[in-house]
């Protein structure tokens, strides 16, 4: 039996697209196209969120918290730009009631919240026409049920009109993190795993996001498999703030799992020249050394990097470590020059191991 997979090996030989090894086209192409991920700072049109906690997955202790958070998240980008928001039927009232008048509710069966990675990454071509690409999302490696949830993709660019962009590549857009001007920072941990790619290689894996993203440059990170669900997502450990300049997480704890591998991104990125052959800018930003205490857990995603960037703004997370949350205040605000620095408290949310800038998708102007 044919696999979905290929199936989209063959369409791409289909359409002429010269293949590497394993069937991944080897073109800055698709179907005739030269598409490319606009940097998150461009403008948007809109922000997509998902309404989708749920008891099974949160648990009672954070499932109401978790709707807080993520309602306070859509209404601060709402201020900014329009708020799409995927619910299931049965929380429509509630996420009604939670979000306000001001965020748009679209009604669609979904599993969790996690937008980042289920939703599609839009892409444009040449003359601003968008794409949407799915990615296949298979629940960060089979962990967790997400039927519905590898849905969402292909929903949202039918709602927004927009090509659907296939692929056989598997990760997600939390996992992909890019300048605008063809550069991209990747984890190894997430993309290059056999859970979602076996026996990919970087080369194939490169060819075919060269023909989807337009990269022509990929900064390849470690990360670390197995500690949390992503496998280690590149937008935990570093983000673009303009090209040229990245700003970086490090980990202070000596006796944390996550100690060693930032200070070994740091070296990497310190190293690194982007597409352009500019000597990367790297900004350092410590994540808090403590955090409140009510929800926190062995799951408490306390880092910095995974804000969120919206039109005039930069919404990002605080943790109760008034030195450390005025630092990242003072550290994008100099990185965004212009953008408003908004903190929020997603204590509920970053106890599932999540943080802003994975509830949210962005649909470029």
């Amino acid at each position: 039996m044919m696999t979905r997979r290929d199936i989209l090996w063959r369409g791409l030989a289909a359409s002429g697209h010269v293949l590497a090894a394993g069937g991944f086209a080897a073109t800055g192409r698709a179907q005739g196209v030269t598409w490319h991920m606009p940097d998150e700072a461009a403008r948007h049109a809109a922000t997509w969120m998902a309404f989708g906690p749920s008891a099974d997955i949160w648990g009672n202790q954070l499932l109401a918290v978790a709707r807080d958070n993520l309602a306070l998240i859509a209404k601060t980008i709402a201020a900014h730009e329009p708020v799409k928001m995927l619910v299931r039927a049965a929380d429509r009232d509630i996420a009604a009631r939670l979000c306000g008048p001001s965020v748009s509710l679209v009604v669609q069966p979904i599993d969790d919240l996690w937008m980042r990675d289920t939703g599609p990454v839009f892409v444009k071509d040449r003359s601003g026409r968008a794409g949407a690409v799915d990615f296949n999302f298979n629940g960060w490696g089979k962990k967790q049920a997400h039927g519905r949830d590898a849905q969402v993709a292909a929903f949202v660019a039918r709602t927004v009109g927009t090509p659907l962009i296939e692929t056989a590549l598997v990760l997600e857009g939390g996992g992909i993190e890019v300048d605008g001007e063809g550069t991209a920072i990747i984890t190894e941990s997430a993309v290059l795993n056999a859970n979602r790619n076996p026996g990919l290689s970087k080369a194939r894996c490169e060819a075919e996001l060269e023909r989807l993203l337009g990269l022509r440059k990929i900064i390849w990170l470690p990360g670390i498999a197995g500690k949390d669900i992503t496998d280690g997502h590149a937008d935990f450990y570093a983000r673009f703030t303009s090209p040229g300049v990245v700003v970086a997480g490090l980990d202070p704890d000596p006796s944390s799992y996550d100690h060693a591998v930032t200070r070994r991104h740091l070296e990497i990125l310190r190293q690194s020249t982007d597409a352009q052959g500019r000597k990367l800018r790297v900004v350092v930003l410590q994540g808090p050394s403590t955090v409140r205490s009510r929800y926190e857990n062995k799951e408490f995603a306390a880092g910095y990097i995974n804000f969120y960037v919206c039109n005039g703004a930069v919404i990002a997370p605080e943790f109760g470590d008034r030195a450390a949350d005025a630092r990242c205040r003072d550290v994008l605000g100099d990185l965004f020059p212009g953008r408003e620095v908004i903190q929020l408290n997603i204590d509920g949310i970053a106890a599932g191991g999540g943080g802003i800038h994975c509830t949210t998708q962005q649909e470029p102007a």
